[in-house]
């Protein structure tokens, strides 16, 4: 896999990025030297599950939402200020 220099990528950026997309080339990028990084061609099956793993966000468990919502109810009985809380930080902000 040949290197190629972070100032050399800069000033050839978009021939690099056709031959890794055209041709499938891989590059590790180097800084002063150095490897730094791996520029590979995306697979169409990590692609794929990349896209599933960003679009379905984590659902918190029904036994979070019942402590949530014990907790909600336990702040509701004891809170003694007029203000809600948003009226409250949004003062403290100030």
């Amino acid at each position: 896999m040949p290197s190629i220099g972070v100032k050399d990528l800069k000033n050839q950026a978009t021939e690099i990025v056709r031959a890794v997309r055209e041709e499938r080339a891989e590059y590790i990028v180097t800084y002063y030297g150095r490897p730094v990084a791996l520029l590979l061609p995306v697979d169409e099956a990590w692609l794929q599950a990349e896209q599933a793993r960003t679009v379905r966000p984590p659902q918190p468990s029904p036994e979070l939402l019942a402590e949530l919502e014990a907790l909600r109810a336990e702040i509701d009985q004891s809170w003694r200020s007029g203000k809600s809380g948003v009226q409250l930080i949004a003062e403290g902000r100030r």
